[in-house]
């Protein structure tokens, strides 16, 4: 056991904030990405998983779930609710019989795409409150010690994936006058 280097009342405040500050980022947040997601007939965690999708080339459940932070049969019920729309396919693999693996279908690649096309169509109460931090420091803010937190809860393969998916979009997509495209038909 280690020696606690924090007394009992400060472990519980920074608890409580960081409680409250998470509920009250995830309702803004939440409402941000129902809003976009809305006219394509999606719920968070369908989106989640085609997003995860598009980013793992291939991805098993037991990978949705993780990265997804959900549980094995909701990522299995939804991911089969997108296969039933044509948005994902489902394979098992010659060297693993035992789980299951998803694709995005071409459906699929199409709705994403066209969903990021269109992220600005909708409200972004997150970015928008970000702004005022964005004009005073050139930059969104980065969350170094919330990513060091999730890090030590989830892991460096939760890390590693997360980064990956956002260095992903990065090269997967480009801004063309106001607007996302995806890097193939940007005009260089």
């Amino acid at each position: 056991m280690t020696n606690k280097m924090y007394t009992m009342k400060e472990a519980m405040l920074y608890s409580q904030r960081i409680g409250q500050l998470s509920k009250a980022l995830w309702k803004a947040v939440e409402k941000d990405w129902q809003q976009w997601i809305k006219p394509y007939d999606l719920n968070i965690n369908e989106h989640h998983i085609l997003w995860i999708s598009f980013h793992s080339k291939g991805a098993s459940i037991s990978d949705i779930a993780k990265f997804g932070v959900m549980h094995v049969s909701t990522a299995f019920n939804f991911s089969k609710k997108l296969e039933e729309r044509g948005l994902l396919s489902f394979s098992k693999r010659d060297d693993d019989k035992r789980n299951t693996y998803v694709e995005l279908t071409q459906k699929g690649e199409e709705l994403l795409t066209n969903m990021i096309e269109h992220y600005h169509d909708s409200q972004h109460s997150v970015i928008e409150s970000s702004l005022p931090l964005k004009d005073l420091y050139g930059r969104f803010s980065e969350f170094m010690d919330l990513m060091s937190v999730i890090r030590n809860i989830y892991g460096d393969d939760f890390m590693e994936i997360f980064e990956h998916s956002f260095s992903n979009i990065d090269q997967s997509f480009d801004e063309e006058i106001g607007n996302i495209k995806p890097t193939i038909y940007s005009k260089n």
